[in-house]
């Protein structure tokens, strides 16, 4: 429950709608007990001839006759004017002189007051009154509650969003994307429904019962009696019931998590599929989860649906106790009995709603407990008090004695190395060797374990992470495309003119394919740009980072989607900016980095050599079998020869 409170006022500006959406409530509590009391007073038609003329008569024994006597003996006390004639004002004015029951006392009153028994139109307009005041609190609680349900849900989904982009990557390795996705979307929206729960159960419910109970109390406590031996009856059932409903939500929601893992990752791999011919391999597991959720959901509306008929049961039972009790052995009027049995069907009824609504509250609860795992999650890397902006880059980067892991394996052992500003490092070396690592320490998106990473001679924690990332350009192995359009995409979310995302665009060599597209710049892209290949979405990433202008351009295996010719435009113009913006590259095809004032070469997390092409062909061997795999094969596979191990002798026969 302190979740779900918590959930609610994450956002102050929630407990004023919170208070509002109380008060709602309450006024609605109110208008359905001034309904009861109107049927009672349009039920009141007078004082009925036994109930008149009878003596007076204890609880063990009753009167159901009247005789002669009697009548000739109250005639006189009733009939005070002496007229012969007994209006309903004098037998009412006599039951109220003589009434010990306070409702019976109010709805005289009430009726001598407004003078129901001659003014039915009266009579009309105040129940109308009160059926119009109770529709519009009715209204007005459903309304807020609603509202109150919305902007909880909206708010949650947005600080769910902008706290899981402060979190490291090390946070998106450990958790897959239908994970968050369902957290998300429905988690938010369960916990605001389950605040609405919460406010009918544990604010309203409570008002409801202590008020009517009173009221009870105050008429007849003699039938209040029946109240409090069905109560137990009722709770019994609630809690034990409860229990149960939130372990399977808590199974459920887990399950619902693992069906949005498998259906996202069968779609996002569905060419993978098809092409394998196993539709029926990824059937048999979405339907795995798929009978698992509905083994689940069965036991949530088993739970769910059988505390309804046991309260129903057992309420019914306790209003036809009343009933009985209250005609034939206390003689309670039936305007009286309307009444109370309104204000115990009032009682009974929000308990009844109890379980239901608590079973939606434990599920509340759940999906709050698994939103609030990641929102308490702290970002491993934050930004120091006293972090400065990095006003522009000046001198160098450098890596020094750097070691980094994932989990438990070392990826970075030890490496220590410098970028000049303006040259273009290269970084090579098999698949494995730390090269992608290197590249996402620069900007933060990991920590260094051991060692230090320095830009301008500051370590990078002496910066803020916006304005690092501000001053590096970086495209990726797999590009990112957004639903929009072509411009949007280059531009990614910046104020660039025109003229500047097209002249990005010629320079990544996407000009050609921007330009037969039926809009040009303003054409929308499908969902991650699937209407585009491989390559044009590369060349598009590319133009992305140009457009930037960043003094740091970053590339990991940039050119890896392009064909020959567009690599080769794509390598021109990453030559064009040598001297003017600081490169680092990361590539297998070797080619792209003949320009490179250095190239650094690793192998298992180790730097093996470091120097410019000529040198490393001289003075690393491994690199000069990469070369030459790439430029000489025939030479590499002679020297492969050279170097394996002899065949073995073929037996003489």
């Amino acid at each position: 429950m302190k979740l779900l409170l918590q959930a609610a006022l994450r956002s102050r500006k929630h407990l004023s709608l919170l208070i509002v959406t109380f008060v709602t409530l309450l006024c609605l509590t109110i208008a359905s007990q001034m309904e009861m009391f109107a049927l009672g007073v349009l039920s009141n038609n007078g004082s009925d001839f036994f109930t008149l003329f009878s003596t007076e008569h204890t609880l063990d024994a009753p009167k159901d006759s009247v005789s002669l006597q009697t009548v000739e003996t109250k005639w006189d006390q009733i009939d005070t004017d002496k007229t012969g004639v007994i209006t309903k004002q004098q037998a009412a004015a006599y039951m109220a002189a003589n009434e010990t029951n306070p409702l019976n006392w109010l709805i005289k009153e009430f009726r001598e007051h407004f003078k129901f028994t001659n003014n039915i139109k009266a009579l009309v307009i105040i129940l109308l009154c009160v059926a119009v005041f109770k529709a519009i609190w009715l209204f007005a609680s459903r309304y807020t509650t609603q509202l109150l349900s919305i902007r909880v849900s909206r708010d949650l989904r947005q600080q769910y969003f902008e706290h899981i982009q402060s979190l490291p990557m090390s946070f998106y390795q450990k958790h897959n994307i239908g994970s968050l996705s369902s957290r998300i979307v429905g988690d938010a929206g369960q916990i605001a429904v389950s605040i609405n729960s919460w406010l009918t159960n544990y604010l309203q419910t409570p008002f409801t019962i202590i008020t009517c109970l009173s009221m009870c109390v105050y008429l007849s406590w003699q039938l209040s009696l029946v109240i409090f031996i069905g109560v137990p009856l009722i709770v019994i059932p609630i809690v034990f019931l409860a229990r149960r409903v939130k372990r399977v939500s808590r199974q459920l929601q887990s399950n619902q998590e693992r069906f949005a893992n498998v259906l996202i990752d069968f779609l996002a791999g569905i060419q993978t599929v098809k092409i394998f011919a196993m539709e029926a391999f990824s059937l048999k597991k979405y339907k795995e989860q798929n009978d698992r959720m509905a083994v689940l959901e069965s036991k949530t509306a088993k739970y769910g649906l059988l505390t309804r008929p046991i309260l129903h049961a057992i309420t019914t039972l306790c209003l036809a106790c009343v009933v009985l009790f209250g005609l034939y052995t206390i003689g309670m009027s039936l305007s009286q009995l309307i009444v109370f049995c309104g204000l115990l069907q009032l009682v009974y009824e929000p308990v009844k709603k109890f379980a239901d609504e608590n079973a939606n509250i434990q599920r509340g609860v759940v999906a709050a407990e698994r939103m609030f795992e990641v929102l308490h999650l702290k970002p491993d890397i934050e930004d120091c008090k006293d972090a400065i902006e990095l006003p522009d880059f000046k001198d160098k980067i450098e890596f020094e004695n750097v070691w980094f892991r994932y989990g438990d394996e070392w990826v970075l052992k030890d490496v220590s190395f410098t970028v000049n500003k303006g040259e273009t490092v290269a970084i090579v070396g098999p698949t494995g060797a730390g090269k992608s690592t290197i590249v996402q320490l620069i900007p933060r998106l990991f920590e260094v374990q051991k060692g230090e990473i320095r830009i301008d001679g500051k370590p990078l924690n002496a910066y803020t992470q916006k304005s690092i990332r501000e001053k590096i350009a970086f495209v990726s192995q797999k590009p990112f495309l957004f639903l929009d359009t072509v411009a949007a995409n280059i531009a990614f979310g910046r104020n660039f003119s025109r003229e500047r995302i097209e002249n990005a665009a010629k320079r990544a060599h996407a000009e050609e394919f921007i330009s037969r597209l039926p809009e040009t710049y303003d054409s929308m892209l499908a969902e991650a740009g699937q209407n585009l290949s491989g390559g044009q979405q590369q060349r598009l990433a590319i133009a992305r980072a140009l457009v930037k202008e960043s003094p740091v351009l970053i590339l990991d295996e940039a050119t890896s989607a392009l064909d020959s010719l567009s690599e080769l435009h794509i390598k021109k113009a990453i030559s064009s900016l040598h001297g003017e913006v600081t490169q680092i590259l990361i590539a297998h095809r070797l080619s792209t980095i003949e320009h490179a004032d250095k190239i650094i070469y690793l192998e298992h997390g180790i730097k093996i050599a470091e120097g410019n092409k000529e040198e490393l062909l001289k003075t690393c061997d491994p690199f000069r079998r990469m070369w030459e795999a790439l430029y000489h094969y025939d030479t590499y596979v002679h020297e492969e020869e050279k170097t394996a191990l002899p065949a073995d002798p073929v037996p003489a026969f």
